[in-house]
């Protein structure tokens, strides 16, 4: 990543948030179920433009801060992606993840655009011994 860009180990705020998520090809969120999120997680990363002031980039580590870890919101901007932006979110909040378990068990759910960065930074496909399954509350 270059100097035009500065990454800093926090949460976006909620406008950022949910402009990130829009903007990158996410699934949309609703204003609240941002405030009740995005400073949940246990550890944060994004990326601030200089020269703009703008975040053009985030991801976000749940965990139970002993073991078992996954990564989830990764997103960049379309106009500030192929810069470096994704990797150095990961580098960081591996970097994170390795400094309080050398041990542990980092899991995501990779959709078609991320999986090259994925793959870059070790991870490989789960199937056939176990594959993600989603359920949401209104299931019925």
């Amino acid at each position: 990543m270059d100097s035009a860009y500065r990454l800093v180990m926090k949460p976006p705020a909620v406008d950022d948030y949910l402009r990130l998520r829009e903007e990158s090809g996410l699934s949309a969120r609703t204003r609240e179920e941002a405030e009740n999120g995005v400073n949940g997680a246990w550890a944060s990363a994004c990326v601030i433009h200089v020269e703009s002031g703008e975040t053009v980039g985030m991801g976000r580590v749940l965990s139970d801060g002993g073991w078992y870890f996954h990564i989830i919101d990764m997103a960049v901007l379309p106009r500030h992606q192929r810069k470096g932006i994704g990797d150095a979110i990961m580098t960081a909040l591996l970097d994170r993840i390795g400094e309080q378990a050398p041990n542990a068990y980092v899991n995501l759910l990779a959709d078609p655009p991320g999986r090259r960065l994925y793959e870059r930074h070790g991870f490989t496909e789960s199937a056939p011994v176990s594959v993600g399954m989603k359920r949401t509350s209104a299931h019925g």
